[in-house]
């Protein structure tokens, strides 16, 4: 569901359903994976994301009555082509579909897509050069026109634009494809831009010869037939606020994926405003000096290959675009060092001039004044009149002419462009991944909200990440994120250049927000230098103490002899839950509502777990290996005593108390096991590791680990579906947080609660305990990248037996506690790990493990050896801190403190 501006909640029944099939056991489509097909024959490796669209669709089709037309509403940038690709290969496998109508407004588009679905030569073809399914090898051909009798084995794909389509069908003519062309054989339409397919629907022309009702016709041309045509529209943008469109859609949303999301999950570049007085010249050369800032950055930090960031100066009309082209040859051909020189050195004075980015660019050039002659002569090189592009024609559509090719390749090393100049009516079809830079010239540009709606959608295409090829590694989405001090961020940051004009900003905001496109502005955000207060450095805790971690030693393949090694608690006696009714009944826990009983499933055998590992993807045997580097066969691992040991397995489900065994079918007992196999299998994969933590722990050097460090606070200031973590900078230095070892604190909400739940028990700790009492903030940024890092860092240990006797899972990575609470008395010296955590839910659960080790901790200290022989240390971890404490976390802490030494 969505929430609209009108605060209204706005249902979309396929994805509510699609939900409920990918968790219901008494679903067949329970734990579905998209077909391996699929993935062998694509390019690009899909997304989970993608994944789930196609998942939701493949439930959509499996109800009693299938949706014929759906929509798929995703985020520019998503990939909405790759899903396409996708959905062929699935369509014409699954449903028997072999003629697929591309569609869209704009012959740009159409253009791009003919390079994604049909052209094997083009860098941008979508599917493998060798397309195979089942053994058989399958052709794509490109038709003007549908066959009578499509030949075996091979897709025919029409690409066309719409109007195309809509004047075939309302103007008969020799030789084009009429309406009886759709109805001779099954038709599968891939519409995409959908949001322009409406008009009738918002009455905003007649029904008769509207898109609209074109696409309509041929969507409806076969209803009489068993096998229908079927529509698939993809849209970034649908105004779910009109009533009319929200009716129209409500029951034909499939998948949402909104722009925010995408941004989050980090398949974007990070978006920022530059907003300045500056006037177009100086504008121009600002961004031009912050293009070849990236591109130096870039060699600095050893980017693979050319890295070519690309800027667009984008006018209002085509007559100014022409004359800001012009403009911008004059500025590059008349540059000077001393006048470069003497422009940087005004526009540090300039108290407009607010920009981190920007800043970061000038602190380069004044600190190599010296090669100053170099850098213009390679800005002239770089930005030649040859190497700039100005893509208008006379209705300033960008890509309707010549320019296409060189448009849409702008990330190759062999195009040579690194400036496109264009009109505002630039918002869809344009893919360039490299463009890193956005001009908004200001002549005669205009404010209101069309306006600037166009300019947040022109920011959203400009947003997709580069994946620049790094340490040997090309990745698809955000490096840097985690290290907001990094000069690399600028690689994965987009700036938009506009004015400082208050009304116009709140404005662009407003629309951004409304794109759920989250931005902030490009401010100086100098980093806040946190230091060690030197009360604190005066203590022996800090002179002499230690903080200590375990080791970590190899893991000989030889160690994954059993399905316990991976953190599977598997017993031959299984024991599962019944999903009845809408609830689930966990076998432990008898409701008043429902009453429960166990019951031995006799029927069940080893057949079913055969049955399940074919429909898990997972278990192919040459996966399985990967992780379970012992096992010599399939057969090993289903009968195989210290694995799956299916002759012996038992199975008893929890059922309502009124059922009996004839009440349970296979389809059931068979859902039973897949979930438990899916479950192995998660484990299993993040179970196998070379890594593995000891009981052994090192004590490193307080006065060495707890040093100054700078951080910044995070800023964001347009974002709709991203919750902030509202961070702020708290001075600690009043005598009330004598305890706290820094004197800042750049911490969220949660964990300044926690600050101040510990301070409230200080003065009765310190009762106990005397003045050593002190709370220590852990920050990843004291020593990011370091060694001293990796040492800093807990890893599991031991069986990883929980308190209720079941088995945590196994992971690798360490992981760093924000807090230690350190205190000492006369005869022990405590540390003790702190974390918060405000997720709930999956989430939560997903984070227990960490949870799970700080108990085995406290657990377990009979088992700790010290490297350095101490044997006044206790070490113990306490349950998540969370909201409001709620597993009183601390205040069980302070209670065993207080009543007794940690133990």
């Amino acid at each position: 569901m969505v929430k609209t501006k009108k605060n209204q909640i706005l249902q979309f029944p396929l994805i509510e359903e699609a939900k409920i099939e990918e968790t219901s056991l008494f679903s067949a489509h329970q734990g579905y994976e998209v077909p391996s097909y699929i993935d062998e024959n694509l390019h690009h490796d899909l997304r989970y994301y993608q994944q789930a669209a196609i998942r939701n669709y493949h439930y959509a089709l499996a109800k009693k009555l299938p949706p014929q037309h759906v929509l798929f509403n995703m985020s520019t940038g998503s990939g909405k082509t790759d899903i396409m690709a996708a959905l062929i290969l699935y369509l014409y496998k699954e449903q028997g579909y072999q003629n697929f109508l591309f569609t869209v407004n704009t012959n740009s588009v159409l253009m791009k897509t003919r390079d994604n679905l049909v052209d094997q030569t083009s860098e941008k073809y979508l599917f493998d050069k060798k397309l195979v399914i089942d053994g058989q090898n399958i052709k794509i051909k490109e038709v003007d026109r549908f066959v009578r009798q499509p030949q075996k084995n091979t897709i025919y794909i029409k690409l066309e634009s719409v109007q195309k389509v809509s004047d075939d069908l309302f103007v008969l003519k020799e030789g084009k494809m009429g309406l009886e062309d759709y109805e001779k054989s099954p038709v599968a339409i891939l519409a995409d831009e959908a949001h322009h397919y409406s008009a009738s629907t918002k009455k905003e022309k007649t029904d008769e010869n509207t898109w609209e009702s074109a696409i309509n016709k041929v969507l409806r041309a076969r209803d009489d037939k068993e096998q229908k045509n079927i529509l698939l529209e993809f849209t970034a943008t649908v105004d779910f606020d009109k009533e009319v469109i929200y009716e129209k859609y409500r029951d034909k949303v499939v998948y949402r994926y909104p722009l925010a999301n995408f941004m989050q999950d980090g398949y974007s570049k990070q978006v920022k405003r530059i907003e300045t007085s500056a006037n177009d010249c100086e504008k121009m050369l600002n961004a031009v000096l912050l293009s070849q800032f990236r591109k130096y950055r870039a060699l600095a930090e050893g980017v693979k290959g050319t890295f070519k960031p690309v800027i667009m100066f984008k006018s209002p009309k085509v007559a100014i675009s022409k004359e800001a082209h012009q403009l911008f040859n004059d500025v590059i051909a008349s540059l000077t060092a001393d006048e470069l020189l003497k422009f940087i050195q005004h526009q540090q004075l300039l108290d407009s001039n607010d920009s981190s980015a920007l800043e970061l660019a000038y602190r380069y050039y004044l600190k190599n004044k010296d090669r100053l002659d170099m850098i213009v002569r390679e800005i002239k090189h770089d930005f030649d009149p040859r190497n700039i592009l100005n893509a208008n024609d006379a209705s300033g559509n960008m890509l309707e002419k010549g320019q296409y090719e060189a448009l849409n390749t702008l990330e190759s090393p062999n195009n040579l462009y690194r400036v496109v100049f264009a009109v505002a009516k630039l918002t869809e079809g344009w893919d360039v991944l490299n463009l890193y830079d956005i001009v908004r010239i200001e002549k005669e540009a205009k404010t209101n909200r069309a306006a600037t709606m166009v300019e947040a959608q022109l920011i959203g295409r400009g947003a997709r990440y580069y994946p620049f090829e790094l340490s040997g590694k090309r990745s698809f989405k955000r490096r840097f994120d985690d290290d907001p001090s990094n000069a690399s961020l600028i690689l994965e940051t987009l700036h938009y250049h506009t004015m400082n004009e208050p009304q116009y900003l709140k404005q662009l905001r407003n629309s951004l927000e409304q794109m759920d496109l989250p931005t902030g502005k490009d401010e100086k955000n100098p980093p806040i230098e946190i230091k060690v207060k030197p009360t604190f450095k005066r203590t022996d805790v800090y002179k002499h103490g230690k903080i200590y971690y375990n080791e970590t030693k190899a893991v000989e393949d030889s160690y994954f002899d059993s399905l316990k090694k991976y953190g599977i608690d598997h017993k031959n006696d299984v024991r599962r839950v019944l999903y009845f009714g809408t609830r689930e009944v966990g076998y432990k826990d008898i409701s008043g509502e429902t009453a429960t009983k166990e019951l031995y499933v006799e029927r069940f055998d080893a057949r079913f777990v055969k049955k399940a590992i074919q429909k898990l993807e997972f278990y192919r045997f040459s996966n399985l290996k990967k992780y379970l580097p012992l096992l010599r066969s399939m057969d090993e691992f289903i009968y195989g005593k210290n694995w799956l040991n299916a002759d012996e397995l038992k199975l008893y489900l929890t059922v309502p108390i009124e059922f009996s065994a004839k009440d349970i079918t296979a389809n059931e007992v068979l859902q039973v096991v897949v979930d438990l196999l899916a479950e192995y299998a998660r484990k299993i994969s993040s179970g196998y590791v070379k890594q593995r933590g000891t009981n052994r722990f090192i004590g490193y050097p307080i006065k060495e680990y707890l040093s100054n460090y700078k951080k910044r606070i995070p800023q964001m200031d347009t974002q709709t579906l991203l919750t902030p973590q509202d961070i702020n900078n708290y001075d600690m230095n009043d005598a009330d947080y004598d305890f706290y070892v820094y004197e800042k604190a750049i911490v969220n909400r949660l964990e300044y609660s926690l600050i101040e739940r510990i301070k409230g028990h200080i003065a009765e700790l310190r009762q106990k305990y005397g003045k050593e009492v002190y709370l220590v903030r852990m920050d990843e940024q004291m020593h990011r990248g370091s060694v001293k890092a990796e040492r800093l860092k807990l890893h599991q240990f031991g069986d990883l037996t929980r308190r209720d006797g079941t088995l945590t899972e196994v992971h690798l990575q360490g992981f760093q506690p924000d807090f230690i609470l350190l205190l000492e008395d006369e005869n022990f010296y405590f540390q003790i790990f702190i974390e918060p955590k405000g997720m709930s839910g999956e989430r939560f659960e997903k984070e227990r493990w960490k949870e799970d080790l700080l108990l085995y901790l406290t657990d377990h200290q009979a088992e700790i050896e010290f490297e350095d022989g101490a044997g006044n240390v206790k070490i113990s971890g306490v349950k998540f801190f969370t909201k409001d404490d709620g597993q009183h976390t601390v205040s069980n802490l302070v209670n065993t403190l207080l009543k007794e030494n940690i133990h």
